[in-house]
This record gives C-alpha cells, sequence and structure tokens, in this order.
C-alpha cells in the first residue's frame, strides 16, 4: 500500500499549488470559472492522446478502457469532476478561497469514509478513523482565516453551499473510480473520466467574458495547471487509488492544503499563527498514521 500512498501524495502537492497560481493568474484578469474550465479541457487533451499513444500490447485486458457497467461509472465520474470545477470555482467568487477550500477539502474524506462501506465494501479501520480525526480538524486549522467570520450574507451562504456540492461530487468522483478500477486500467479510465467532464463543463464558456482574451493572458499559468495539477496529478491518483482503500486515499489528499500552505508562507510571505502550526502537526500526524500500517503491519489492514 506504500507505493499507493505516495503516488497520491504527490498528486496532492502537485494539487497544493494551484492555490499559488491561481494568486498569479489573479492578476491577469482571468476568472476562476475560466480555469476550472480551462484546466479540465487541457488536462483531458493530454490524457487522450497519452492513452492513444500508450504502448499496451494489443489484446491485453489492461491496455483496455472503461467497458460495460464501468463506462457507465466512467461518464459518471466525468460529471462529477465537472461538477466540482464547476461548483468549486463559482463558488469562490462568492464565499472567498479560504472558505471554500476549508469546506470542500474537509467534507469529501468525510463523505468517502461514510459512503466507502455502503459502495465499496470497504469498513475503515482504526487507523484510518484516527487518521480522519487528525486530519480533518487540522485542515480546518490550517485553512481557516484567523479572526475572520461575520458575513452572513445570502451570497456567503450560497457560496458555502456549493463547496459543500464540491465536496460531495469530489467524493462520489473518488467512490466512482474506485469501484472502476477494479477492471479498468488508470490511464484508460482517467482520459476517458475527463473527456467527459471537459464535454460537459465545456457550455460554461457562455457565461464567461471575453474567454479567449483571457485564455491569451494567462495561457502558461493554465498550461501548468491543465497538464502538471491536473492530467499528471490525477494520472499518478488513479494509480494510486487502485492500490489503497478510498478512505485512506482521502486522507493522504489532506497533504494538498498543507503544501498550499508552505508555499503561501515561503513564497508569498503569509504568516502562520499558533493554530496553524497546529494544524499543520495535527496532518502530519494523520498522514505519519496512514503510512504506518502501510510499512509495518500486515498486508490488508487499514
Amino acid at each position: 500500500m506504500t507505493l499507493g500512498v505516495l503516488l497520491i501524495g504527490l498528486a496532492a502537492i502537485s494539487w497544493g499549488t494551484t492555490g499559488s497560481v491561481m494568486t498569479v493568474v489573479g492578476g491577469y484578469a482571468v476568472s476562476p470559472l475560466l480555469v476550472g474550465t480551462a484546466r479540465l479541457w487541457i488536462a483531458a487533451v493530454l490524457l487522450v492522446l497519452a492513452a492513444l499513444l500508450s504502448g499496451a500490447p494489443r489484446g491485453a485486458p489492461a491496455s483496455h478502457g472503461p467497458r460495460g457497467a464501468d463506462v457507465w461509472r466512467a461518464l459518471a465520474a466525468g460529471a462529477c469532476m465537472a461538477g466540482y470545477q464547476a461548483a468549486y470555482f463559482t463558488a469562490v467568487t462568492l464565499a472567498g478561497i479560504a472558505v471554500v477550500a476549508l469546506v470542500a477539502i474537509c467534507s469529501a474524506p468525510l463523505i468517502i469514509a461514510a459512503l466507502a462501506p455502503l459502495t465499496l465494501g470497504e469498513v475503515p479501520g482504526t487507523r484510518v478513523r484516527g487518521a480522519l480525526a487528525l486530519g480533518v480538524p487540522g485542515t480546518a486549522l490550517l485553512v481557516a482565516v484567523p479572526g475572520g467570520g461575520g458575513d452572513l450574507s445570502a451570497r456567503f451562504f450560497a457560496g458555502g453551499a456549493l463547496a459543500l456540492a464540491a465536496g460531495l461530487a469530489y467524493a462520489l468522483y473518488v467512490l466512482l473510480t474506485k469501484a472502476a478500477l477494479a477492471r479498468t486500467t488508470p490511464l484508460p479510465l482517467t482520459a476517458f473520466t475527463f473527456g467527459a467532464g471537459a464535454l460537459l463543463l465545456a457550455p460554461a464558456l457562455l457565461w464567461t467574458d471575453a474567454p479567449l482574451a483571457q485564455l491569451a493572458r494567462g495561457w502558461p499559468w493554465l498550461l501548468y495547471l491543465g497538464a502538471v495539477a491536473t492530467a499528471g496529478a490525477y494520472a499518478l491518483y488513479a494509480v494510486g487509488l487502485r492500490l489503497v482503500p478510498a478512505s485512506v486515499a482521502g486522507i493522504v489528499t489532506l497533504a494538498e492544503p498543507l503544501t498550499a500552505t508552505l508555499l503561501g508562507v515561503l513564497i508569498f510571505g503569509e504568516r502562520l499563527g499558533p493554530g496553524g502550526v497546529v494544524g499543520g502537526v495535527l496532518l502530519l500526524a494523520a498522514l505519519g498514521l496512514v503510512l504506518y500500517p502501510a510499512r509495518l503491519s500486515a498486508p490488508g489492514r487499514t
């Protein structure tokens, strides 16, 4: 299980760079919804090309993309990914990135852990439950705005609701992908899923002002988000997800806010208060708790 945890950790670290990139992209007046749409399309194109060019032997079962019921799972996962992008980036415009990240990132692993026994037959063990108990509040402390609050407007609550919807969409993406990975190899499945998601999200461009001009202004950063932080990261994530339980994957992805916070402190001079330090320690403890049984416990125990 250690390899799966490490691959998902690398994906999460890559996702953790998106906040810093979004800070830069914001200076080019590129709308968050366009960012979500562009990164999905760039990732879909690259993943499809990689799947077509992969050298799997012809006729080998591992070379096939989703078939049968897994086609519908992949389509549903693509719809969830499109919904996640639309809900998350719209929520950012309503409630701000800190609140949205807090709600979406913290809710996803809890939803995964709650639904995994029903959908995948995975029952989280004691260590996974302990890691959740450490990681979710640790993330809350790390992401929460010190002294923030007081905005009780309808706009704020709408943003919070969309952030929760984003967390649910991401959790469902993980569960659907995990189920399909039992019979489908990661790269074709990820390519199919993101291709479907990109097509479903394309109408969002109709609500974007001058999308071509925005793309021209922010294209280097959008290319990074699509190629590295989406295509590459989700390809690694799918390989790792095949090797670990979904609930463990949900916990390991909490390395994303930890990475984002460290980059904010090191690059943008943000200050990390005592609560943030405690949150970071709790997150590291949660990740250590997940890694510990991967190295030392009997196989299959999580």
